[in-house]
């Protein structure tokens, strides 16, 4: 992507009503307006919400709104120029249910209050494979206790990813913990009873993936109180 082109996408999400971006001082300080507020305030309602985190060009979280209307979806990611795709697919298609956050995964916990998420999408994340990028892994134990802290009781996590280290990884975190695995399979597209949200949606890389007979796993888990 050109700088040029680049410099008008970040234009562009300074106006797009569906994207927001605060400042990092807004949300270590606490002080950002949205946290414990962002259905009432951001989606104007008071259903469901469900993040997906890395969410790139947004091709999960606009494919998951289309498939649940009466479901709020927030992507989030620090690149502003990929899911720049995204919020503009939504907002020319009409989807109030929406949005796009910029921030760092890691400030998730600062940035919705205890208990104000009800599910959570992590697709295809850079699997950190080197020992030394462990604490980067979106699903070790550390971001874990973050998403706990934002779940509902009874929240949903799920993790699709073309990375058989990252799938195996993970498996082992949460039975090492004890957390409840509701659904594991190291290739979602050969089984036949694959939830369709699974396998009804394709990002971008994904469909690479797909071309050069990568296999996809997915996983979808619940963590204990």
């Amino acid at each position: 992507m050109g700088s040029k082109n680049k410099l008008k996408r970040f234009k562009d999400n300074e106006v797009f009503d569906n994207v927001v971006q605060p400042t990092r001082s807004e949300i270590v300080d606490e002080t950002y307006a949205y946290k414990g507020k962002w259905k009432q305030e951001f989606f104007k309602n008071d259903n469901p919400l469900i993040l997906e985190l890395g969410c790139g060009k947004g091709e999960y979280t606009v494919g998951l709104a289309k498939r649940n209307p009466d479901s709020n979806f927030l992507g989030i990611d620090i690149k502003g120029a990929r899911f720049w795709r995204g919020a503009k697919t939504a907002l020319e298609e009409d989807m109030p249910n929406v949005g796009f956050l910029r921030t760092q995964i890691e400030l998730v916990d600062q940035v919705f209050a205890e208990g104000e998420v009800d599910e959570i999408w992590i697709t295809f994340p850079d699997p950190q494979i080197k020992w030394k990028r462990t604490k980067h892994r979106m699903t070790n134990p550390d971001f874990l206790d973050k998403y706990k802290k934002i779940l509902t009781k009874d929240g949903l996590i799920h993790l699709k990813t073309d990375s058989e280290f990252m799938h195996g990884y993970t498996l082992g975190i949460l039975e090492g913990l004890g957390h409840d695995i509701i659904y594991a399979h190291h290739d979602i597209y050969v089984n036949h009873q694959a939830p369709e949200e699974v396998v009804g949606i394709q990002t971008f890389y994904e469909q690479q993936y797909l071309d050069k007979k990568k296999s996809i796993t997915y996983l979808k888990f619940r963590l204990k109180p």
